[in-house]
């Protein structure tokens, strides 16, 4: 959602005392980011109430007026891999003063706040009025910042204090706080639930308070907190020249030496993904796509040169160890490499626009470049990997199986035998996304 946000005007409503926000989402960058608002709604008169990350990753909820309720936590919120549940649930009308506002993270309300700034008793916050705007990933006092990152399942309650229990559950099974999809709350004058299935901005309540598009625009991914497919990690963006964008799967290099990996370690099981060529320049043997099994601390540790890791080149080598192999195979900008990894039989493959290299077969285990156990690799598992080297610079957009190249979709979908994902080509057999239904299956 960088730089793109939906709105909608207000009617009077049910109340400007009483109302909760729920929204699931995903963050994108984490570093260099200034303000990120989630929600806000404001008015013709300047008042405007905001629930953002500030550029630390704290989240705060404020309204500016004259009494200036404003809450900061002490929690970040700096994990890019991660979905979070965020819940504001506010009643102004409560004789006890704690209670006017509550703040819900993954369903446990918090607690701790470098600031807590508490509503005087009664009072009317910028909403459910006539003319008053609503906006999803923009500010309202905050209208040149955007949010970036990725949403689901959003609902604004008119009228009502919930909590986050009434949006999300634990699962007995995993423990982990999950989505209920179909909450039994009352909305309320101008309440909504958006962004239910995809990216429709009508309203899924019985309201019909739809909203609009206002700027950008809205990307499906397959991305969700039911199934949470991995991205690249910029807080594990080894070099200092890399910038993240579209939920972390466009990788883009400074000058030289930018490199990043993907935020899933694998040790077990057979995977796939896909990385497409946005642009690149230079050297064509300094820009490369693989795995490694090592945290990389300094430039001197490109992953090609690492016994842990194994990089296919753009000129056609692929490297481990510093040492070079031939596949007789270059590629370019617009070229999509696909990424098959077999940590059962430790094998690696790569493929170019649907075809395998060297004769490849992921299948049989024919044509295969041997990799180490991971048992044995620095980490016990290996990440992802993208790298431009000194000389190179360009752009990759990753598909962990979320269906884009960027804001892309895939031309024609291959096929799929374990149903977890969307690809460009077809998925070798026995063979999956990584996510976190792959890691279950």
């Amino acid at each position: 959602m960088a730089n793109t946000y939906i709105s909608r005007t207000q009617a009077n409503g049910t109340s400007a005392k009483k109302f909760t926000v729920s929204i699931w989402f995903k963050r994108s960058p984490v570093t260099n980011v200034g303000n990120q608002p989630l929600w806000s709604s404001s008015s013709s008169t300047g008042d405007a109430v905001d629930l953002l990350l500030q550029g630390n990753g704290e989240i705060v909820f404020e309204d500016v007026n004259a009494n200036a309720p404003k809450f900061v936590t002490s929690r970040k919120l700096r994990d890019c891999s991660a979905w979070y549940h965020l819940v504001v649930a506010v009643d102004s009308t409560q004789g006890v003063a704690a209670n006017r506002v509550k703040i819900y993270l993954n369903g446990v309300q918090e607690t701790a706040f470098g600031t807590a700034t508490l509503p005087n008793q009664n009072m009317d916050f910028a909403i459910s009025t006539t003319a008053d705007t609503m906006k999803f990933g923009s500010g309202g006092q905050y209208t040149s910042n955007y949010f970036n990152g990725v949403m689901t399942h959003v609902h604004f309650i008119d009228g009502l204090q919930y909590a986050a229990s009434n949006f999300g559950s634990t699962d007995s099974a995993t423990g982990q706080w999950t989505i209920n999809t179909g909450p039994s709350v009352t909305y309320g004058t101008n309440g909504c639930f958006l962004l239910k299935d995809g990216i429709t901005i009508t309203d899924s309540s019985s309201n019909s308070n739809n909203f609009s598009l206002s700027q950008g625009t809205l990307t499906k991914t397959q991305d969700c907190p039911s199934n949470n497919f991995a991205t690249l990690n910029p807080l594990n963006a080894y070099f200092t020249n890399s910038t993240f964008s579209n939920g972390n799967t466009t990788f883009a290099s400074g000058s030289s030496y930018s490199g990043t990996v993907g935020n899933i370690l694998v040790d077990t099981g057979k995977w796939y993904w896909e990385v497409k060529v946005i642009s690149k320049t230079g050297d064509g043997d300094n820009y490369s796509i693989g795995i490694q099994g090592h945290d990389a601390t300094a430039t001197n540790q490109f992953p090609g040169d690492q016994a842990s890791g194994w990089m296919y080149y753009g000129a056609g080598n692929y490297y481990t160890g510093g040492s070079g192999t031939g596949t007789g195979t270059v590629y370019n900008a617009g070229d999509i490499i696909g990424v098959a990894l077999d940590l059962i039989n430790n094998k690696i493959y790569w493929s170019k626009n649907g075809t395998f290299i060297m004769s490849g077969n992921p299948v049989t285990g024919a044509n295969s470049v041997a990799i180490t156990a991971p048992a044995s690799v620095p980490l016990g598992g290996y990440y992802p990997s993208t790298t431009f080297w000194s000389g190179s610079s360009g752009t990759f957009s990753m598909n962990f199986g979320n269906g884009y190249f960027g804001t892309t979709a895939v031309s024609s979908a291959g096929t799929n035998a374990s149903s977890n994902g969307i690809f460009e080509y077809a998925v070798p057999s026995g063979y999956t996304a990584l996510s976190t239904k792959g890691l279950n299956l």
